[in-house]
């Protein structure tokens, strides 16, 4: 199983990236920790070679179940280089947004209708503010029956502790952060026209859903 790169030079996977399917194709479903106990490693230290064959398409995973095998794990060659290459702003996919003073309530009925895994929370002149996640909002409803009437203010990761991407970078890049932050998705933003620089216009979103589609619609069948 080779991944190719524009240039046409295979850049084959590692011998234990390579384990890893060959586990899960043996023994699906199979949880991480399960995995880990089989190559004789910590869980954590194969999160980023999980993250990387999920994206790929080599394996897909699913909560409380495990991984499984991916569209591409009976091999085919995947121009890997030509779409890491792409630039964010070419990919990025349409921001779903939510002001900071829309409630809890309002959240979770947009997070399903939109079927997000996220929410990009904005101030009232629309600039980055914080966001959301579905783990976020099952948290704070769980058993608590006044939270769809708190404002997502209350709940949500503030910026400047949200991890964001720029148009101009690669997707290489939105990929590594996804993966060492260990999150869904990456809103996509640019410095405010007015002010002082350190406000962010949301233009975007980029999550590996459209990563994985990326590369699975790069694969050239061998």
């Amino acid at each position: 199983m080779d991944i190719v790169t524009g240039e046409g030079t295979a850049i084959e996977l590692t011998p234990r990236q390579l384990d890893i399917i060959e586990l899960v194709r043996k023994h699906a479903p199979i949880t991480g920790e399960q995995i880990a106990e089989l190559l004789g490693v910590t869980r954590p230290s194969i999160r980023s070679d999980l993250g990387l064959l999920v994206m790929l398409g080599y394996i897909d995973a699913k909560p409380k179940v495990g991984y499984f095998a991916g569209p591409r794990m009976e091999g085919g060659l995947i121009d890997a280089s030509r779409v890491a290459d792409m630039r964010v702003g070419d990919v990025m996919g349409a921001p779903v947004v939510m002001r900071e003073t829309a409630t809890v309530g309002d959240a979770v009925v947009t997070l399903f209708l939109e079927d997000v895994g996220s929410l990009i929370v904005v101030d009232a002149n629309g600039y980055l503010a914080g966001i959301v996640s579905r783990k976020d909002l099952l948290k704070v409803t769980f058993g608590n029956a006044q939270a769809p009437s708190a404002p997502l203010s209350m709940v949500m990761t503030r910026f400047p502790n949200v991890v964001t991407a720029s148009p101009d970078e690669t997707v290489r890049e939105a990929m590594g952060k996804m993966i060492v932050r260990e999150v869904d998705g990456l809103p996509v933003v640019r410095p405010a026209a007015e002010g002082d620089g350190s406000k962010l216009e949301v233009i975007g979103r980029i999550t590996k859903t459209t990563l994985l589609r990326l590369f699975y619609d790069a694969v050239k069948l061998g």
